[in-house]
């Protein structure tokens, strides 16, 4: 097995499930946790609805252990667009507290599907209520919790005015923020700047890279000054995650070979220039 990066970099399966709403890859998540293995991460964040069979606290436990890899996170991503969870949502979410209790230190990251960017003001506060909400909920039980905004133009959570509005309403008691470089900067903001300005809420870390052609890029081939973020980091004490989520058009046609190439560019281009 390939030796482990250093520090906590671990990698999320959505650089698997982007290809044709996962359904390709749909109940390989055991597949992913081998290849992620193989790479050199340390740690997995799976998305709570795509799990299958390993959604069962044993199962997935198991093959964690096989492969020496830890719950890093999970995704909980739902589409949180009325005043308050539906009883689905909050059955779901319950679902998913419950599970990483079995997994001490793994954190619950919420994130809303993107549904348009109709009632901005109104559905902003929504959703800040329902995260904060579900972060109560989750804490109470032993488990943390870290919001992650993202930017399609469908998204409510993508511009500076967004970030704003919703970091600033977060209870900090309960909830964190999950800053995803990627998304900031397709967002038309600075990653490092913006984590500077609200660096007090950063319990969790999302690395993926983006060109603007017409967004993302294969980690190590874009405009993402990761080094300089990762630094940074370094230099703050982070003790946290660092979990990679490639979106590069690779991922669409070999999602094995991409994360395989983003736990290599870190060992060998991106460790051994920090400081």
């Amino acid at each position: 097995m390939t030796q482990k990066l250093p520090f906590r970099f671990g990698s999320e399966v959505y650089t698997w499930f982007m290809n044709n709403d996962g359904l390709t890859y749909e109940g390989q998540l055991g597949h992913m946790i081998e290849v992620i293995a193989e790479a050199g991460f340390s740690g997995i964040q799976p998305i709570y609805s795509w799990m299958g069979e390993l959604s069962d606290a044993d199962r997935l436990e198991a093959k964690l252990k096989e492969q020496d890899i830890e719950l890093a996170a999970l995704s909980l991503a739902m589409d949180w667009n009325g005043a308050e969870e539906t009883e689905e949502e909050r059955a779901e979410a319950d679902q998913a507290i419950s599970l990483l209790q079995r997994f001490p230190g793994a954190i619950l990251c919420t994130v809303q599907k993107p549904t348009g960017r109709h009632d901005l003001v109104a559905r902003r506060q929504n959703l800040v209520n329902i995260v904060n909400s579900i972060s109560r909920r989750a804490v109470e039980k032993g488990v943390s919790c870290s919001f992650h905004p993202n930017s399609p133009h469908t998204s409510i959570t993508r511009t500076e005015e967004d970030y704003r509005v919703i970091l600033e309403s977060l209870d900090s008691s309960v909830t964190g923020w999950t800053p995803d470089v990627g998304h900031i900067i397709n967002g038309g903001m600075d990653p490092l700047e913006k984590m500077k300005e609200y660096a007090s809420l950063i319990n969790h870390m999302h690395y993926k890279d983006w060109d603007g052609e017409p967004e993302f890029a294969l980690m190590g081939k874009g405009k993402v000054d990761l080094l300089t973020i990762t630094q940074w980091l370094k230099d703050q004490n982070y003790t946290g995650w660092i979990v990679c989520e490639d979106e590069g058009k690779e991922a669409l046609q070999d999602p094995d070979a991409v994360t395989l190439h983003d736990a290599r560019w870190i060992r060998e281009e991106l460790v051994p220039q920090l400081k």
